[in-house]
């Protein structure tokens, strides 16, 4: 999977929040967007999401030298983020179940091996999400964007609201299941969300004038 920018820019009313952006993206590769708050991180990962369209160039994804019509992305692609909002209503197992009719999960695992992985106490597997702690909902976010059997990764601020146990499952998750074998994508300003990156990019480096 590749995704490609051809002179990129986003714009809200009168401001750039991207401009002439070229970049290409490759799968295996994994790749840190960096800048301050307000910089337009966020605004880049939900255009390569295919969530945003840009105002200005072109953002081209192909797989096996294919490309991909924007439709189709929900397939190969799963993005969590500090906006992604979860069905509070369903419990621990539902949600689950709930995401498994659109994306399966890596290797073959089945809901019993998330939950597994997951870490959580089982009195928390029937409990409603919105019982929930803001690090317990992070922990479901990341493992399921983490382990869903889609070749893209996209992951915005993971480290928000995880103590540093969850900093470290977080981690151990994403080196076993995605770093060299999706294309992952972390925004972040701080260094320890995107540490395993091996590829940077500044944000700033692409604002409009």
């Amino acid at each position: 999977m590749q995704i490609e920018l051809k002179n990129l820019g986003k714009r809200y009313r009168y401001e750039w929040i991207l401009k002439n952006m070229n970049f290409q993206f490759h799968q295996g590769e994994a790749y840190a967007i960096l800048g301050h708050n307000g910089s337009g991180k966020s605004t880049l990962m939900q255009i390569l999401s295919g969530y945003l369209s840009p105002s200005a160039g072109k953002i081209i994804f192909t797989q096996d030298k294919k490309v991909l019509d924007v439709n189709v992305l929900y397939r190969r692609v799963t993005f969590a983020a500090p906006y992604t909002e979860l069905i509070e209503e369903l419990t621990l197992k539902e949600a689950i179940a709930f995401h498994l009719k659109f994306k399966p999960l890596v290797n073959g695992m089945k809901r019993g091996d998330l939950l597994e992985l997951m870490q959580f106490a089982i009195s928390a597997h029937d409990k409603a999400i919105q019982f929930f702690s803001s690090g317990m909902k992070q922990r479901l976010k990341l493992a399921l964007a983490i382990l869903s059997d889609c070749p893209v990764l996209l992951l915005d601020e993971p480290g928000i609201t995880l103590d540093k146990e969850g900093l470290n499952w977080y981690r151990t998750l994403l080196k076993d299941y995605a770093l060299g074998k999706k294309l992952v994508v972390i925004a972040s300003n701080v260094e320890e969300d995107v540490q395993e990156c091996n590829q940077s990019i500044n944000i700033t480096d692409f604002k409009g004038k």
